[in-house]
């Protein structure tokens, strides 16, 4: 039994009255359901990583061998992006309404079926379908791992939690893309859609010793016109993005979908206006800072993701690194993170969001430009490794101030949807842009992309440093220098199933 909210000797602590957090019991970090708490929501999101970026390194191996052209290899890889980017939001009301827990195990079970269908895909159409449905399991995982770790830990040990959750799910999907390139040069690219099989049956497992905590749940509020709007949105621009290149961009069929997935994107807002209980909460669209940092991270995570695809692509296809040297070639940029972000929390204390944000933006621009002159012949130390290390310096420098800075422009009551929305931003950037690549190398009809990396490598990269010098000015000229005094919104209740932490993994 538990008193005045102290915990007990087996860690446990009552939530106290009003709490967001439901009637159960919270924990402590240092007892046994903490630990096992953060051990199954980091091998739950390692496993989202993983899915996501380290099919970067396979892609030249699944178009060799299912005769996959350009286009059906941009679907494998946003294939998956969209459907986690679509349903993202929907997914933390489904969390919300029958538990982190159980949505969390479920989603799981998807990516696990999802996973073995990629596996045994005889081809580039049963391989984007499963793939899908592989989105789908991660837009249920994504939302509920993180939304579980904040609402059973008692409050005092969750920043801590979150810190540990960043460090240890980041430090697994540094070293995933080395792994996926081993089997690839070892054994088959199938095998790549095997590596987080364990991941999901550890998960699952520990997860037997974490409690439902949110046993006051909400009604269900599904926003079904506006998870409509979205997903019609998103997928509408995607096709035409992925299809125009080798279709043309006068093909009816691509201007058909570019034009529905517009009109469904600018519909979005007055719809959800409208709603008594919005996926998208819209009021907050009203605060500039808000609006700034957002669309700062559209640009920017845009750019990371794109530029990590192109890099492994050249290092692949032109420089003649194997599939295991080119999942190795980053490792730099994420080990120079991992030294430098946890430093950064008291330099944004003291000087504010503005210019650590900007200048870590700045840095990642910098090690693209450098990126951009990779060329066949070209050392590693030379070529790659300098680039690298100014990438995870800068988003060292960057991730701490991005996620304070978009926080403390809301109040403390809309902190889940503030975070959620900035997730779902770092993600539709890096489906877009991705989906851009074979546009900026030319690639057209062409069923490889050795010559269009050779014509157009370098530009691509270029236009990557761009977006992130445009993000960059974007928060120079609309990005508080400390906390954003904070515009009172209308009451509602907190949801908390957004990612508290925009890591980059975008980039591993």
């Amino acid at each position: 039994m538990t008193l005045n909210g102290k915990p007990t000797a087996s860690g446990r602590t009552d939530a106290r009255p009003g709490s967001d957090r439901g009637d159960g019991p919270l924990f402590a970090l240092r007892s046994g359901t903490g630990i096992a708490l953060v051990a199954a929501t980091v091998l739950a999101s390692m496993v989202g990583f993983l899915d996501a970026y380290m099919i970067n390194v396979a892609v030249p191996a699944i178009g060799q061998d299912l005769h996959a052209g350009v286009s059906e290899l941009q679907w494998v890889l946003t294939g998956y992006l969209i459907t986690v980017a679509s349903l993202l939001l929907l997914a933390g009301a489904l969390a919300d309404h029958f538990g982190r827990r159980r949505v969390l195990i479920v989603g799981l079970v998807v990516m696990l079926v999802a996973s073995l269908c990629c596996a045994v895909a005889p081809n580039a159409a049963a391989l984007i379908a499963a793939r899908l449905i592989q989105g789908v399991g991660g837009a249920l995982v994504v939302p509920s791992s993180l939304a579980l770790l904040n609402g059973t830990l008692r409050a005092s040990d969750r920043a801590r939690a979150i810190g540990v959750w960043a460090g240890l799910s980041t430090l697994g999907t540094t070293l995933g893309p080395y792994g996926g390139g081993w089997l690839i040069d070892h054994a088959s690219w199938r095998y790549v859609f095997l590596l987080n099989l364990p991941l999901i049956a550890a998960a699952c497992w520990v997860l037997r010793a974490v409690p439902e905590v949110n046993s006051s749940r909400r009604p269900l509020s599904v926003d079904l016109p506006g998870g409509l709007l979205t997903v019609l949105g998103l997928g509408g621009v995607i096709y035409a993005l992925t299809a125009g290149p080798a279709s043309g961009w006068g093909d009816p069929l691509v201007l058909a979908s570019g034009a529905v997935g517009v009109v469904c994107l600018a519909a979005l807002v007055p719809v959800e206006q409208r709603r008594p209980t919005p996926m998208l909460q819209t009021s907050l669209f009203r605060i500039r800072q808000f609006v700034a940092i957002n669309a700062a991270t559209v640009l920017f995570y845009g750019a990371l993701a794109a530029a990590s695809y192109l890099v492994v692509l050249q290092c692949q296809l032109r420089l003649g690194y194997s599939a295991t040297e080119a999942g190795a070639a980053l490792i730099p940029e994420s080990a120079v993170f991992l030294i430098v972000s946890p430093l950064i929390g008291g330099l944004v204390a003291r000087v504010g969001t503005r210019c650590p944000m900007a200048a870590g933006i700045l840095l990642v621009a910098g090690g693209f430009c450098w990126l951009s002159k990779a060329q066949p012949g070209d050392p590693y130390a030379a070529a790659i490794l300098p680039g690298a290390i100014l990438w995870g310096l800068g988003i060292g420098l960057t991730v701490a101030p991005l996620t304070a800075g978009v926080l403390a422009a809301v109040d403390d009551s809309e902190l889940g949807e503030a975070s959620a929305i900035n997730d779902a931003a770092s993600r539709v950037g890096g489906v877009i842009m991705i989906a851009l690549v074979p546009a900026l190398l030319g690639a057209g009809t062409s069923h490889d992309l050795v010559r269009p990396l050779a014509a157009n490598y370098q530009a691509a990269m270029l236009v990557m440093a761009a977006l992130s010098v445009s993000a960059a000015v974007i928060t120079t000229l609309f990005v508080s220098r400390g906390r954003t005094p904070v515009r009172k919104l209308p009451a509602a209740a907190p949801r908390i199933h957004g990612c508290a932490v925009p890591t980059p993994t975008t980039a591993a």
